[in-house]
């Protein structure tokens, strides 16, 4: 009975030190897998934590605004330092894996925002950029109508009217501050000195008559007071930013004219135009930036 005893505990104890065996090689098996589907993760998160942070520089060169610039450069720093990190952590630490790929996932949505936004101010500026090239345009055509009404003009009339027809030349344009002083710096602008010269013409009629200014600027609007502020110019009417009245004698007359300035100036080139009696008689231009 003894013998038989031990003969079963023997069997008992060998097919446990079996069980033992299968599970522990079962575990071993097991964790083996899961490291490697952790290597496989990890390969993957670094391979798309270098693609953000290469999207970043990208995204960079597309746009010419330096806060948003900035802000893609912090981004970056951030997704290289996270990059760094995920290449340091071992494939076997699952609990700094689940946090990266959180981050990750951070990432992936801020990018997608800034894309989203970037994307939107690129169509923003291709429909300003079009919008100018449509006012250039009626510019153009506005300069080419004028040009071409005068050149009509002057040749149905070439002896009479260019030999009565006053001229402005000289055309000056002065910015003052507040103090009255010059100054180029568009923000402290409070007024548009505006000098120029009638010459000398016997032939003229002398007497008082009305100078009319027009200030038209770089977007083509005209500078005014009053949208009824008009004068009639080749069968129709122009609006003038000044008008002003002077005694002409047939001699060379200085005048100046003021505007003072209530509104937005904005950057680039303005066009200064002069009518006397129905005729334009002089056009210049100044810059402002």
């Amino acid at each position: 009975m003894k013998k038989n005893s031990v003969i079963a505990l023997i069997i008992i104890l060998a097919l446990a030190l079996i069980g033992v065996s299968f599970l522990l090689f079962r575990s071993h098996a097991t964790n083996q897998e899961m490291q490697q589907l952790f290597e496989v993760e990890k390969e993957e998160m670094e391979n798309e934590y270098s693609n953000f942070a290469n999207q970043y520089d990208e995204l960079q060169i597309k746009i010419n605004n330096d806060s948003l610039y900035e802000k893609l450069e912090q981004e970056k720093i951030k997704t290289q330092r996270l990059l760094e990190e995920l290449r340091q952590v071992k494939s076997t630490n699952a609990a700094e894996i689940m946090r990266l790929r959180k981050e990750l996932k951070t990432v992936r949505a801020v990018m997608r925002t800034y894309i989203i936004q970037i994307d939107s101010l690129n169509r923003l500026n291709q429909q300003l950029t079009t919008e100018n090239q449509d006012v250039k345009k009626k510019y153009n055509e506005a300069t080419r109508q004028i040009t071409s009404l005068s050149e009509e003009k002057k040749n149905l009339n070439e002896k009479v009217t260019l030999a009565s027809q006053l001229d402005a030349t000289h055309i000056k344009v002065i910015t003052k501050n507040s103090r009255g002083k010059e100054t180029s710096r568009i923000k402290k602008i409070t007024r548009l000195e505006i000098r120029f010269t009638i010459t000398k013409n016997i032939t003229a009629k002398t007497g008082q008559r009305p100078i009319y200014v027009r200030i038209t600027k770089p977007n083509q609007e005209v500078l005014t007071k009053n949208a009824a502020n008009t004068f009639a110019y080749e069968n129709r009417n122009l609006t003038y930013s000044i008008q002003k009245f002077i005694e002409y004698t047939g001699e060379e007359q200085n005048v100046t004219v003021y505007w003072d300035v209530e509104e937005f100036l904005q950057a680039g080139t303005y066009r200064i135009d002069i009518f006397a009696d129905g005729n334009l008689i002089g056009n210049g231009q100044f810059t402002l930036d």
